[in-house]
């Protein structure tokens, strides 16, 4: 599986005034119905049902909210870049400036696993998160995200 197959350039943002892990879900959820004719209402208590089992910050700055959604017949991702940092419950306590939001079918099983397992491994190489960081262009973070980096499974 390739991020280029799951995130569009249109579902890459950079915001500036996010203040809340809540606040985060609302805008994940606002971005994700224009393309995904959901209601905005699913998107979101989805995404806040699943945080609910357990934080979905994996330390480092970075963040994979992802929930399993009807009416969606293939994942969807959602980068999203903070100019400032929010709480977010991560295992090192750090908060989080990077985001990538996954939606997956309600039956979906190894392909959802199989975005997880590809976003996590992008997203835990220190280079790759640098470059994220370095700008705010949506044109330039949606290059970095879809380039065939080489990285290896944990």
């Amino acid at each position: 599986m390739l991020i280029s197959e799951i995130i569009t350039h249109s579902r890459v943002l950079s915001l500036n005034s996010v203040s809340s892990k809540k606040r985060l879900f609302q805008e994940i959820a606002n971005g994700l119905v224009v393309e995904c004719d959901l209601p905005v209402d699913n998107v979101f208590n989805a995404l806040k049902d699943r945080e609910q089992l357990g934080p979905t910050g994996m330390g480092n700055g970075i963040a994979i909210p992802h929930a399993k959604v009807g009416g969606i017949n293939e994942i969807i991702g959602m980068f999203i870049r903070l100019a400032k940092p929010i709480e977010f419950d991560s295992i090192d306590k750090k908060k989080v400036d990077l985001i990538f939001a996954i939606l997956a079918p309600i039956h979906s099983g190894v392909e959802h696993l199989k975005a997880l397992a590809k976003v996590s491994r992008l997203l835990r190489d220190k280079n790759i998160c640098s470059k994220l960081r370095s700008t705010e262009d949506i044109t330039a973070l949606h290059s970095i995200l879809i380039q065939d980096w080489d990285i290896k499974a944990a």
